[in-house]
């Protein structure tokens, strides 16, 4: 069994994965986070009207940061070097939408660093409007698509 996953050693032990032989390939990865909140916070977030002043640059700045610590917070993850990240905050009618893009050129993937910065640019959204409402929610956090590597291309 353990075999099967590639996380595992031969005893079922949890081992980083051995990526020392693979060719260095451009990855991209893009991740999402939605955030749910009444109409009268999300009005105050994107017009720029918070206590907390400007929510969506903390916000962007963290995800940045974030995905530049995943492999710190994730226990498996290798250091990779990031070529860049891109994160976009939009509005919608249920609130907000945190979609990030990570590229590297390595010989693994860029998805848990694309994800951990949704997560934590979600977070960041919630720290700066959660004096106005506690309700808020962070309902979703996940992968859109990846490239590059050994196992080709996924989208959602």
């Amino acid at each position: 069994m353990a075999e099967d996953f590639t996380h595992l050693n031969e005893e079922g032990n949890a081992r980083m994965v051995d990526v020392g032989s693979k060719n260095l390939t451009e990855r991209i990865a893009v991740a999402e986070a939605l955030v749910l909140m009444p109409d009268e916070v999300r009005q105050k977030l994107f017009a720029g009207d918070l206590p907390k002043g400007d929510a969506l640059g903390v916000a962007r700045v963290a995800a940045i940061m974030a995905a530049k610590q995943t492999p710190a917070l994730v226990p498996l993850c290798h250091p990779i070097p990031i070529d860049a990240v891109d994160v976009a905050i939009e509005e919608n009618p249920m609130g907000v939408r945190i979609v990030v893009t990570a590229r590297t050129t390595a010989k693994t993937g860029i998805e848990m660093e694309a994800m951990t910065a949704a997560s934590i640019g979600a977070v960041a959204v919630y720290d700066m409007v959660k004096g106005l409402d506690r309700s808020i929610e962070i309902v979703t956090v996940r992968l859109l698509s990846k490239s590059g590597g050994k196992s080709g291309d996924w989208e959602r």
